[in-house]
């Protein structure tokens, strides 16, 4: 019996070791039992062993941080962009130009002179230009990044089931959305941020992303598109998710061509200032360090005229009295 009691007793500190053994000052940290170590990649196979009962030192992070980037991983948590030519609709609701079929037409100019080039989602594009800009076809977005925020829940929301329950959700919410195309959920309690990745295969046109992403905004931002004026609620398990804000990123299947070169008036006015305000500052602080500096070489030779002064004449004295003396 006590060899039974024993071994009980042996097997429960094994199992409380391995559940003990994670690294708590670092989210990236691998760990291994027997003895539980810790450790982090900085390089390729180069691993750091950490310890992680103290904060991880900010070299190791550092180091840890640029080796994912170089990776392509995310060095932030979850959520941000799916990919580097993402685009955001920064430049708000305009007045488009439609097909008869209803898709926006590819150069858009908004009733202006000012025109540019939009996705499949009426998303810009391409840096802004005049009326003879080309937008030779309407590109197809294939991927939506919905970045979502729920409002605080009571109870605890489980994450295995929140692919299917997202997915059954905006099937249902937005008439029966092909929900095979919601391809990953990923969840951060602490944030209470929801990033769900829908996307189809490049020349897939019978699934249009762009319609259910602007539905969904829409609910988000308590406008509901539809007559009935409910809103986006998925249900996990028994826990009913409100949401409070969205972004939604838009991956095309050709990248965008968006440059920095095209700066507004506005901006480069403050360019100028800004570099007008530094140059004179510079110009005041030289001027005034040089003032300051003469003002102190004519006090030092001040000074040192009058420390010498005395011995001079002494000197000049003793001089003409040796003259006279050799004279005489």
């Amino acid at each position: 019996m006590k060899m039974w009691i024993a071994l009980v007793l042996v097997a429960f500190a094994a199992g409380a070791s391995a559940q003990s053994c994670s690294c708590e000052t670092m989210k990236w940290a691998t760990c291994e039992d027997s003895p539980c170590r810790c450790n982090i990649l900085i390089g390729n196979n180069e691993k750091q062993m950490l310890n992680c009962s103290q904060l991880i030192p900010k070299c190791f992070l550092m180091k840890a941080e640029m080796y994912r980037r170089s990776k392509g991983q995310d060095s932030r948590g979850i959520g941000g962009k799916p990919d580097e030519h993402a685009l955001v609709d920064n430049d708000g609701i305009y007045d488009p130009m439609c097909e008869s079929d209803g898709k926006f037409k590819a150069k858009q100019c908004n009733n202006t002179k000012e025109c540019w080039c939009v996705n499949s989602a009426g998303v810009r594009r391409t840096d802004k230009g005049d009326e003879n800009l080309k937008c030779d076809k309407l590109v197809e977005t294939n991927w939506i990044r919905l970045q979502l925020v729920h409002k605080p829940v009571t109870g605890e929301v489980k994450a295995a089931n929140l692919k299917s329950s997202i997915a059954d959700a905006i099937h249902k919410r937005y008439k029966n959305f092909n929900k095979d195309l919601v391809e990953n959920v990923e969840y951060d309690p602490d944030s209470r941020m929801l990033v769900v990745d829908v996307k189809k295969p490049k020349g897939n046109r019978k699934s249009d992303l762009t319609h259910m992403a602007y539905y969904m905004e829409k609910d988000v931002k308590v406008l509901p598109l539809f007559k009935n004026q409910e809103k986006f609620e998925p249900t996990v398990g028994s826990q009913k998710l409100e949401m409070e804000s969205i972004l939604v990123y838009y991956v095309d299947e050709e990248a965008p061509t968006i440059t920095m070169k095209n700066l507004s008036g506005g901006i480069i006015a403050v360019i100028v200032v800004v570099v007008l305000a530094v140059v004179a500052g510079l110009l005041v602080l030289f001027f005034a360090r040089k003032r300051q500096n003469q003002r102190y070489n004519k006090a030092q030779w001040k000074s040192t005229e009058e420390l010498i002064g005395p011995e001079e004449e002494k000197l000049e004295e003793a001089t003409a009295a040796t003259v006279l003396h050799v004279v005489v």
